[in-house]
């Protein structure tokens, strides 16, 4: 935000002095951009001007971002590790496209990269990629010191290139704290501690230190996307080159699953694993996707545990919905119901409904997770086992806290 602001004012420093209009501001990303430029754009009253993602290509396309720029562009967004698959955008290129157009147009739209999470793992393990101030419209940079920065959450830092691009007239001078000191913040009373960690990483591991984890990170991520792809259950999505994160998808093939991402993720649950299971950018809505965040405490045992787990998983998964498929399956005097469609006699019989009866009437029926299915079914069962037993042992009539109809008795 703060970087944001600085383009922000310089752009109408100069459409002032030019003698133009500078109330329409305007900022180019990537629909997979993250929250915080959504927010930026919103409060600080900045068009959001967004390049949708597309099958096969899941960051900003550089040409499609320049497409997007006019006079009124304050800055075009660049992504160094996508929140949604960890993938670097190609900042050179973005580069070298603005560069054709400035000189073509006579303008001078900057580039913002946002390193929020890659601004730690780029220098270490890709040190020959050019994505910084190496690139002469690259501006000001972003990085979060609470992802790979390796610091608890709470700190995130932004560089400019010069004095020159951070307007005088946003910085305060005070001196009410012992000495004259200047400040350019959103809020002013904070902790030092997130700032005497990351200068404590800093020192204690320097380039070297930062280097051997980040590289251990990174073999731990292939080392996990390798071994989810043997299960042949699961799309790898994420890439190779970029953050340490490892994005993937159910296989469908040819068949209809009954069970999405996000009941892998709620069923890996009970192991102790949070995953997150959500669906992709804008335009890619109808992709689901898992995640995987390797971070430095993400050891290769615990890549052997999750692994495992997932197959423990799926096998449950799988095997439920074999089952489903079964009771499922449409009959000739029947369409297709769920266990769900049925009640059930004391005896374990499925009740005959007349939607059976009447297969050409079509009973639209809701459409119902996996999760939901079985859950509503083994309640029935067990309420089942235990009337059953309940009249073995007092043949009278008994009371139910169900209230149900068992066997045409009223319980």
């Amino acid at each position: 935000m703060l970087a944001g602001l600085a383009m922000k004012r310089k752009w109408q420093q100069k459409m002032r002095q030019a003698g133009k209009p500078y109330d329409k501001p305007n900022m180019v990303a990537g629909s997979n951009v993250q929250v915080c430029w959504e927010k930026f754009a919103r409060y600080f009253e900045v068009e959001l001007r967004q390049v949708n993602l597309r099958d096969g290509c899941y960051v900003m396309d550089p040409e499609e971002a320049v497409k997007l720029v006019d006079e009124n562009t304050i800055l075009v967004c660049a992504i160094l590790g996508s929140t949604y698959t960890g993938e670097f955008e190609d900042v050179k290129l973005l580069n070298q496209l603005l560069l054709e157009n400035n000189q073509k147009t006579g303008w001078d739209t900057p580039i913002h990269v946002d390193a929020a999470s890659g601004g730690f793992i780029a220098p270490f393990l890709y040190p020959e990629l050019e994505w910084d101030f190496r690139l002469p419209l690259v501006r000001s940079i972003n990085v979060s010191g609470h992802k790979y920065g390796l610091v608890y959450a709470g700190v995130g830092w932004v560089i400019w290139r010069s004095k020159a691009e951070l307007p005088e007239e946003l910085i305060f001078h005070i001196n009410y704290l012992g000495a004259i000191q200047p400040t350019f913040t959103l809020n002013f009373s904070r902790g030092s501690s997130h700032v005497i960690a990351q200068y404590y990483q800093f020192i204690r591991l320097g380039i070297e230190g930062y280097t051997l984890i980040m590289k251990n990170c990174q073999d731990n991520a292939q080392h996990l996307a390798q071994k989810l792809k043997e299960t042949g259950m699961f799309n790898i999505i994420s890439k190779e080159i970029g953050v340490p994160v490892v994005t993937y998808s159910l296989i469908k093939k040819d068949r209809k699953l009954y069970f999405t991402e996000h009941d892998v993720a709620d069923r890996m649950r009970q192991y102790g694993w949070i995953i997150p299971a959500y669906t992709m950018a804008p335009n890619l809505e109808h992709m689901h996707v898992l995640r995987v965040v390797v971070r430095e405490d993400f050891s290769n045992s615990q890549v052997v545990k999750f692994v495992r787990d997932t197959k423990k998983v799926m096998d449950f998964l799988n095997n439920e919905e074999s089952v489903s498929s079964t009771l499922c399956a449409p009959t000739q005097d029947q369409g297709i119901h769920s266990p769900l469609d049925h009640g059930y006699h004391s005896d374990g019989h499925p009740q005959v409904k007349h939607e059976q009866l009447h297969p050409q009437i079509n009973h639209e029926q809701p459409k119902k997770t996996i999760k939901e299915k079985w859950k509503n079914f083994h309640w029935r069962k067990s309420t089942e086992a235990r009337v059953t037993e309940a009249r073995a042992t007092q043949p009278k009539k008994i009371k139910s806290s169900t209230g149900g109809h068992f066997g045409g008795r009223v319980c």
